[in-house]
């Protein structure tokens, strides 16, 4: 998880990957449109396979959270 960052100032302090301004929601809304995890990286040369399974991994960690909270 330390390929996620927060940064205040940047994107509206959304999360981020490795301090890029590339924000976990992008590459998830890319994957979720349809596009392979090759042509995000084609898109985004900068960012690695390792980077795109961080974001899959924060946002099942984000799904798990929510889900142990309305269970509460």
């Amino acid at each position: 998880m330390d390929r996620i960052t927060l940064e205040t100032g940047k994107r509206g302090g959304r999360p981020c990957i490795r301090g890029l301004r590339i924000s976990v929601y992008d590459v998830l809304s890319m994957l979720s449109g349809g596009m392979s995890q090759e042509e995000v990286l084609e898109d985004f040369p900068e960012l690695t396979k390792d980077d795109i399974l961080a974001v899959l991994s924060y946002a099942a960690d984000r799904e798990h959270q929510v889900h142990s909270l309305m269970v509460q």
